[in-house]
């Protein structure tokens, strides 16, 4: 780790070509989080530069909490991105700790995206308050979803649906892989582990480093015996929000994907024990005094559906939804839906999940559908070797 009067935003910066494939590693966007910054820090010192064949960046997100060892000073610097947030902060005269950290960070990722024209690939380096498997979270796009296969943990869809203002979705809004990597508990030592494994095949998969040039062997089982083989996708059903007044407690002893049963008591919220209401996996259980979502539950999700969903949204059958009285397009380039919230009650969830739409904005009298597909940059990766091996 960094000492505190040296810690500058960019880690480090490797530039090779503007139209080879460019990597950007966030680490530290939570200040308690400190196992991606010397995870990646390590990862720099061993690399032989010369052996890249494309452009990588080590960012740092939130400074003054790093500093101060804390998820954030104001206000949570990880539920910030969204354009209307941002279109606000820049106008402020006087924004808080997180805002300036955001400008900061905003001002840095146009310049990355203006200077780099090849396949460009956006990765969250996080840990997790409670035990848990290494796992990746995604925003649910096929080019997502293909690039997260490469490897061997876990894969959490949806976070999109329920967290607003995530850096990787708003990255996402942009139309570019990006993906959250979650390799532990904060200040297990495993943590840091997983993280220097996931960068290296991060780098390799992405074809910067050949295969030859990393220990391939030793990180793909570092991942593989850390998540205990569970190579799956996962949905997010439930959440349990946590408002700033609320007094809230996790019961001890659980950690991410657990398998619990529906009535399985969990936590207490304002006095009240609250059980769940799913038969499924707890996922990210809150054991820090910051934070607003209590706990998560997930399920596992069927192949059938993985593989429909992939044929629906090749053939954008999404478009026939228009035929509905009630639905529109709102802006088909952007891949936003328009619909009467009587309409979008009538139509279950899981099909709009089968055509790409998880996140949603409700008004008064609508809700917002966004499709990740329809804005996809699938022309930058579609001659990857990852891409082509899903055949996207």
């Amino acid at each position: 780790m960094p000492q505190t009067q040296t810690m500058t935003r960019v880690l480090f910066k490797i530039e090779k070509s503007a139209d080879a494939p460019t990597i950007v590693f966030f680490a530290g966007i939570h200040g308690n989080e400190k196992a991606g910054v010397i995870a990646l820090n390590h990862v720099y010192k061993s690399l032989d530069k010369s052996q890249l064949k494309g452009n990588v960046y080590g960012i740092l997100g939130n400074i003054k909490a790093l500093e101060k060892e804390q998820r954030f000073i104001d206000t949570d610097l990880n539920r910030l991105w969204t354009k209307h947030r941002i279109d606000k902060i820049f106008s402020k005269e006087h924004p808080n700790t997180e805002e300036l950290q955001l400008i900061t960070l905003y001002n840095l990722l146009q310049n990355i995206l203006k200077s780099n024209t090849g396949p460009l690939y956006f990765i969250d380096l996080h840990t997790t308050s409670s035990k848990t498997l290494p796992f990746i979270t995604i925003n649910d796009a096929m080019i997502n979803r293909a690039f997260s296969k490469q490897f061997p943990v876990p894969i959490v869809l949806g976070i999109e649906e329920y967290l607003e203002g995530a850096l990787l979705s708003y990255i996402n809004t942009l139309g570019y892989v990006s993906i959250g990597f979650e390799s532990g508990q904060h200040t297990d030592a495993a943590s840091v582990e997983n993280n220097i494994a996931f960068i290296n095949l991060v780098l390799m998969n992405t074809g910067i480093l050949e295969k030859e040039k990393i220990d391939f062997d030793a990180h793909f089982q570092t991942l593989v015996k850390a998540s205990e083989g569970a190579r799956r996708f996962f949905e997010i059903v439930h959440l349990l929000r946590i408002r700033p007044n609320d007094e809230f407690k996790m019961k001890e002893g659980f950690k991410s994907f657990q398998r619990i049963a529906k009535g399985t008591p969990l936590a207490f919220l304002n006095g009240t024990e609250i059980q769940s209401g799913h038969d499924g996996h707890i996922f990210m259980p809150l054991y820090q005094k910051r934070g607003g979502e209590g706990f998560f539950i997930i399920k596992p999700i069927p192949q059938f559906f993985l593989k429909l969903s992939r044929i629906l949204r090749r053939f954008k059958v999404d478009g026939l939804l228009i035929a509905l009285p009630g639905i529109y397009w709102h802006d088909k380039y952007a891949g936003v839906l328009k619909s009467n919230l009587r309409v979008t009650r009538f139509l279950a969830k899981p099909i709009f999940h089968l055509l790409g739409y998880r996140n949603r904005r409700v008004t008064e009298d609508f809700v917002y559908l966004y499709n990740r597909e329809r804005i996809a940059k699938l022309s930058l990766y579609k001659n990857t070797q990852w891409a082509r091996a899903e055949r996207l």
